[in-house]
C-alpha cells in the first residue's frame, strides 16, 4: 500500500525473509509457541538524525556490545552501508570480517520518529522472537534501545503483479496456512479494531499547517467513518471468522523469493497482532491493487478460490469442502472493507507525521471511497450468507 513507513520499502527485501516453519529443528507448540532462544539485548541507543560518519561508530560500538565475540575487533573489521531510510526504519548492512577471516553480514533497523503512532512496538517485540524462533521473518539475532539486528537475506521483492500468478499464489497461500498456525503467547484477543479505534482518536485530532491539506482534511466527516466502522463490526462480529496471529500488511512489499530456490519469504511483522483469518487474506487481495489503487486488478473468484484451496488444505487442495470454501470467501469479501478503513485512518496520520513525499491526504480518499464502493456488494453477501446459516 503506502509509501515510505516501510509498507513499500524494497530495500528491504535485503534483509528480512521467511524461512522454512520450523529454524534449525526448533519444535513448535501449538499452545505456547515455538522454544524462543535468548536474545543478546543492550541498552545503547543510536541517534537516527546523526549523519552518516557520525553514526558509523556508534553502530560498531553497538555490534561490538551485542556480540561480545567481535568487542576486540577493529574498525577496520566492519563495513557499513545504508540499504533504505524512511519514516519506520533506517536499514543499515554491517559486514563482519571475523578474526578467522569470514564475513559476517547482519542488518541494523533503527525505528524512525513517531512510529509509536501507527505502530505497536511493544507488541511487535513481544512477537517477533517467537516469529524469528518459528522460521519466520529475518532471524532476529539482538534488540537494543531503539532497534534491532537481524540476519541479512537475500531474494527479490515481489511486483503487485507477480501476487496474481497462480504459481506465487500457491505460496502465498501455503506459507500463510504456516504463519496463521504460530502461537504467540499473552492475549489472543483480536486487535484489528482496537487499533482501527486507535487511528481514528489519532486522526479527529490532526491539524495540518498547509491550508490546502487543512481544507481537504475538514471535507472528511469523521461522524460518518465512526458509524460505517460501528456497522461493519457488527456485521463482522456475526461471521466467527477464526482468530489467528495475522501478518496484517501482507503487500508485494512485504513478500520476496528466492527464484533460484524457489523460496518465499515473508517480511516486515511491524503490523501483526492476533485478527481475523479473513481480514488477513482480504488485505492481502486489496493489495493487489498496488500503490496505484487499481482494484481493477482485484482477484476474481475463481483466483480466490485457488488460493483458498492451497490455504485451507496445502497437501489437499483439491478436497476443501465446498461449505469451507463458501465460508472463507465471505469472511475475506467482508473483512476487505476493513482493511480499506485502517489503511486510511493510518493514512491520515501519516500525511501529518510522514516525511516521505508522498500523498497520503490522496491515498485516504482512494482508501474510503474504494470502501464506500464494494460496502454494498460486500454487505449484501455477508448478510446472504448469514441468512442462509440461519435458515438452516
Amino acid at each position: 500500500m503506502g509509501a515510505g513507513n516501510g509498507r513499500n520499502c524494497d530495500a528491504l527485501a535485503a534483509m528480512e525473509g521467511e524461512g522454512q516453519a520450523v529454524r534449525d529443528g526448533a519444535e513448535v507448540d501449538r499452545e505456547t509457541g515455538p522454544a524462543v532462544p535468548p536474545i543478546p539485548s543492550s541498552d545503547l541507543t543510536v541517534d537516527i538524525s546523526l549523519p552518516f560518519d557520525q553514526m558509523k561508530p556508534r553502530i560498531i560500538d553497538l555490534c561490538k556490545d551485542l556480540f561480545k565475540k567481535w568487542s576486540s575487533l577493529d574498525e577496520s573489521s566492519f563495513s557499513i552501508e545504508t540499504i533504505s531510510g524512511g519514516i519506520t526504519n533506517l536499514l543499515l548492512k554491517v559486514s563482519v570480517r571475523e578474526e578467522s577471516g569470514d564475513n559476517f553480514i547482519l542488518t541494523v533497523r533503527l525505528y524512525g520518529p513517531n512510529t509509536d503512532l501507527v505502530i505497536d512496538r511493544k507488541r511487535e517485540m513481544q512477537a517477533l522472537p517467537h516469529l524469528s524462533a518459528a522460521g519466520f521473518g529475518a532471524e532476529l539475532l539482538g534488540i537494543f534501545g531503539n532497534g534491532m539486528v537481524q540476519s541479512f537475506i537475500n531474494a527479490r521483492t515481489l511486483s503487485p503483479s507477480d501476487m496474481g500468478d497462480c504459481k506465487i499464489a500457491k505460496k502465498i497461500a501455503r506459507h500463510l496456512h504456516k504463519f496463521h498456525q504460530v502461537a504467540i503467547p499473552g492475549s489472543r484477543e483480536p486487535q484489528l479494531w482496537n487499533d482501527i479505534f486507535k487511528f481514528l482518536n489519532e486522526a479527529v485530532t490532526i491539524k495540518f499547517d498547509d491550508s490546502g491539506k487543512q481544507a481537504r482534511y475538514e471535507s472528511i466527516s469523521f461522524q460518518e467513518i465512526q458509524a460505517e466502522i460501528n456497522e461493519l463490526k457488527d456485521l463482522t462480529d456475526l461471521l466467527n471468522a477464526p482468530v489467528v496471529f495475522a501478518h496484517n500488511d501482507l503487500l508485494s512489499g512485504n513478500l520476496m523469493l528466492n527464484d533460484k530456490e524457489g523460496k518465499l519469504y515473508f517480511i516486515d511483522f511491524e503490523y501483526g497482532s492476533y485478527s481475523y483469518r479473513g481480514y488477513d487474506i482480504g488485505n492481502h487481495f486489496n493489495e493487489y491493487a498496488g500503490l496505484d489503487c487499481d482494484y481493477s486488478l482485484y482477484p476474481d473468484k475463481d483466483a480466490q478460490y485457488h488460493f483458498f484451496k492451497n490455504y485451507l488444505e496445502p497437501e489437499k487442495p483439491l478436497e476443501v469442502p465446498d461449505k469451507d470454501l463458501e465460508a472463507i470467501f465471505v469472511e475475506t469479501n467482508t473483512y476487505r472493507l476493513a482493511s480499506h478503513i485502517y489503511w486510511a485512518l493510518w493514512a491520515l496520520i501519516q500525511a501529518k507525521v510522514s516525511p516521505i513525499d508522498f500523498d497520503y491526504l490522496c491515498y485516504f480518499f482512494r482508501r474510503y471511497n474504494e470502501y464506500k464502493k464494494q460496502k454494498e456488494a460486500c454487505f449484501s453477501l455477508a448478510q446472504n450468507c448469514l441468512l442462509r446459516s440461519s435458515s438452516h
